[in-house]
């Protein structure tokens, strides 16, 4: 009799622990469970029919359909893959356009941890008002967590109407801080080069994207130092996080003599080269990078460095070395897809290690992730005019 007692009180108590665990965990089973395997098309309708019908709020179709198919893509586990909604289309080509309303930050994906690290701030821009700087990696918007959204979707929650007000959250790890902004934005006019000719007739060009518009913006501020004597020439793509291909291609053939500039392989093995002719730069060259210099930049670093026309002072540059393609759909989303991955003339992937400059100087402490430097505090520029200089000798 004790022993049927104390059996039934254990097994009481069991049950007990049992019901308290789920309802700490707010678990609700609602009926049992099978191992029956589900079609896909008839799993996702039996998840949509659950939702509806148990879910405790309301349940937007059109969200929940637009989040699927982003995790679909997602599910490639490649963070430049992504599905873009209309909107998020739409704002990807403003991009590549060169204007947009929003913050004014360069970013990319960080494939070491999938997080959203700003390459620069644009010069006299909202971001660069507030603070913001190079290096830091956003990781809220609008109290929002960002963590698991893909690029371009992040990218359209931070951009908005000229005026309105977004608060940007990131993680600075110079510091080891987590900082709040709340910045307005505005209508953000990006010119991606800007030109001026140094001391001793040395040609300086800043290439901070490549835009639609870049090649001829860079051609004329080529041709504008040529004709003022340019002896030599100072080409800075630190925080530049790429942009068209196409447009790299087109200012590499501007510096580097006949030969291949850089070509890609897809899944099926194909080979497409990218060649220059054999007009190229008369004056010694020297490209500034740094850990910000990514993708397109890379192009023409590799193209520069393989090819021996010029050398790379700076740092190691991000390590992106694959290409996407847009393929746009019939309701106005698309997909971006990783396509290729790309090779310098010597037969390097850069993808995930970076180029090494022939020069490596750093910038001094307190100016490591501004994007506004002292002329007479920036080593990385003083090196490039030094190795000019002795070139010329």
């Amino acid at each position: 009799m004790e022993k049927k007692t104390y059996l039934k009180g254990f097994l009481s108590g069991v049950l007990a622990i049992i019901l308290v665990a789920a309802l700490a965990r707010g678990i609700h089973r609602v009926q049992s469970f099978s191992g029956t395997e589900l079609p896909r098309d008839t799993k996702i309708q039996t998840i949509e029919k659950y939702l509806d019908r148990y879910y405790v709020d309301e349940v937007d179709k059109e969200d929940m359909v637009e989040m699927m198919y982003a995790g679909l893509v997602a599910g490639v586990g490649d963070p430049y893959t992504a599905y873009m909604s209309k909107e998020e289309l739409e704002s990807f080509m403003e991009d590549t356009e060169g204007s947009f309303e929003g913050i004014g930050v360069e970013v990319t994906m960080d494939p070491k941890d999938n997080s959203l690290v700003v390459i620069a701030p644009i010069p006299n821009s909202p971001a660069e008002k507030v603070g913001i700087l190079s290096g830091d990696k956003i990781i809220k918007v609008d109290g929002e967590d960002i963590s698991g959204l893909n690029l371009n979707a992040i990218i359209s929650r931070v951009k908005g109407e000229e005026g309105t007000i977004v608060k940007i959250t990131v993680y600075r790890e110079a510091t080891n801080e987590i900082l709040d902004f709340t910045v307005e934005r505005k209508s953000i006019e990006v010119s991606s080069v800007t030109h001026r000719m140094l001391e001793d007739n040395i040609g300086y060009i800043k290439l901070s994207g490549f835009h639609a518009n870049s090649y001829d913006q860079f051609k004329k501020a080529y041709d504008e130092l040529t004709a003022q004597g340019m002896k030599g020439l100072i080409l800075d793509v630190r925080n530049n996080p790429g942009g068209l291909l196409d447009i790299a291609v087109k200012i590499a053939d501007e510096l580097v003599p006949e030969g291949t500039i850089v070509y890609t392989v897809d899944k099926s093995g194909e080979r497409k080269d990218s060649l220059s002719d054999e007009k190229h730069i008369e004056v010694p060259l020297i490209l500034l990078v740094n850990g910000y210099s990514a993708s397109a930049s890379e192009v023409l670093a590799g193209a520069v460095q393989d090819m021996n026309v010029g050398k790379l002072v700076g740092t190691q540059t991000f390590g992106k070395g694959l290409v996407q393609g847009l393929f746009p759909l019939s309701d106005g989303s698309a997909l971006k897809i990783t396509i290729q991955k790309y090779y310098t003339p010597k037969g390097v992937c850069i993808q995930g290690e970076g180029i090494t400059p022939d020069y490596i100087v750093e910038l001094p402490e307190e100016y490591k992730y501004s994007v506004r430097i002292p002329e007479e505090e920036d080593t990385q520029l003083k090196k490039a005019v030094d190795v000019i200089l002795e070139g010329l000798k």
